[in-house]
């Protein structure tokens, strides 16, 4: 029995460096996924942090903002009254039209119109000389209807026009809402109340900064997702399928490439005012315009990358493996050029917002009253403006420049995070 102890006793000694070797191997060595990798990666580089914590901050200030800013109207009503030169055969003063236009101080004027739900009663006014002078269809009930294009709902009111057959008095009777009100001071200085003064419409400059800042951020992401989506589409299409496929996009891109874009935004925008389309949609427009115009260089160089990546072993595994297309397209091939899309899609962003206040500034963008931060700028096309009133164009030009470089700082941080071949 000792002779066994003592065989087995070496064995029990040996064993247990094994184990404490295992152990310290454990401790030293730690699996990361490839998220927190590519994060710790990105984190590494200050200006991406800088660039990070800048883009946050103008995200927060222009949609978490005008959360807390109070919104006035200011109300102004029109009317057609009967005067001693105008009279209605009722006898009886009833407006034809009433219209409430909302001035909101921050980026467009609503109005609201109240119409006749039935077209019961003809009413002319004429002139002392019997010349009818404008033809009126009045009704039993009349109701405005809303068309608000602020953050806040504006009290509309409920107007009733009684009368018989016998043509008597018409009886007009409504009930009205209150509402706050301000008056705001055109070219105001810069105080409590308004930090950055107020524009020639009267309204607040900071204010107007934030909704400005929707727009412009909104529209750069919007178009740069859009550009990027028929890039991959059809860069992907030609780099996978080659031959006359390859073909046929790559011209269809040559000929993108050779269009002069201002000029065609120009263009267009002549067209648009001819057209006499409300204002408030040239912004679905310019994004599809912009759309159209940027495509061809993603394309382009998702198709540069698909030719050499659809050569190497894994994708002849994959099709060894007999995958479809498609995935083999975009669950093998374009992952693998995410760096280049990430970088490609955020100096396009700079680009967009770029764009957007050029064209704004020229006339031909976000139409004012909407805010926008190249719209803002524009004031500076006037000597006295540009020379007297800094504080109307100088903070928008300010912001700009901040988020095309904080979209160029974070581009390159997470180009250099997800590249595998990146320093450690």
């Amino acid at each position: 029995m000792e002779d066994n102890k003592n065989i087995i006793a070496p064995e029990e000694t040996s064993a247990a460096p094994e184990a404490v070797e295992e152990e310290s191997l454990a401790d030293r060595v730690r699996i990361i996924s490839p998220g927190r990798l590519v994060a710790k990666r990105f984190f590494r580089s200050r200006l991406s942090v800088v660039g990070l914590v800048a883009l946050i901050v103008l995200f927060a200030f222009s949609f978490i903002g005008p959360l807390f800013v109070r919104i006035y109207a200011a109300n102004n009503w029109e009317g057609f009254n009967s005067t001693s030169d105008l009279e209605i055969f009722t006898d009886m003063t009833v407006p034809s039209e009433r219209r409430e236009q909302y001035n909101t101080g921050v980026y467009y004027q609503t109005v609201d119109k109240v119409t006749a739900e039935n077209r019961s009663v003809f009413v002319p006014y004429v002139d002392k000389d019997g010349k009818v002078v404008k033809n009126f269809y009045y009704s039993d009930v009349y109701s405005a209807g809303e068309k608000t294009y602020i953050l806040y709902d504006v009290a509309n009111d409920q107007y009733r026009v009684c009368y018989d057959q016998n043509a008597k008095p018409i009886i007009y009777t409504y009930t009205e809402y209150s509402w706050d009100r301000k008056t705001f001071n055109q070219l105001g200085k810069m105080d409590g109340n308004h930090w950055f003064g107020t524009d020639e419409q009267g309204m607040d400059v900071f204010v107007r900064l934030m909704y400005g800042g929707r727009v412009s951020l909104t529209l750069g992401f919007l178009v740069v997702i859009l550009q990027t989506i028929f890039g991959i589409i059809l860069g992907g299409l030609a780099g996978y399928f080659g031959k006359w496929v390859d073909t046929l996009i790559m011209r269809i891109v040559d000929i993108f490439n050779c269009l002069p874009s201002m000029p065609i935004l120009l263009i267009i925008s002549a067209v648009l005012d001819g057209m006499e389309l409300d204002q408030k949609f040239r912004i679905y427009y310019l994004l599809g315009i912009m759309t159209l115009l940027g495509w061809a260089g993603i394309a382009r160089m998702v198709r540069g990358q698909i030719l050499y990546l659809r050569e190497q072993e894994f994708m002849v595994a994959a099709e060894a493996l007999g995958l479809s297309v498609p995935r083999k397209i975009f669950r093998h091939l374009i992952p693998n050029i995410m760096p280049q899309l990430i970088v490609q899609m955020t100096l396009g962003l700079g680009g967009i917002i770029l764009t957007e206040s050029t064209l704004s500034y020229l006339g031909i963008g976000i139409p004012i009253p909407y805010a926008a931060w190249g719209t803002m700028i524009s004031a500076a096309q006037k000597p006295e403006i540009l020379k007297y009133y800094p504080n109307l164009w100088i903070p928008a030009g300010c912001l700009i420049v901040i988020a095309v470089l904080a979209f160029n700082f974070v581009g390159d941080g997470l180009r250099d995070a997800f590249d595998p071949k990146a320093s450690r």
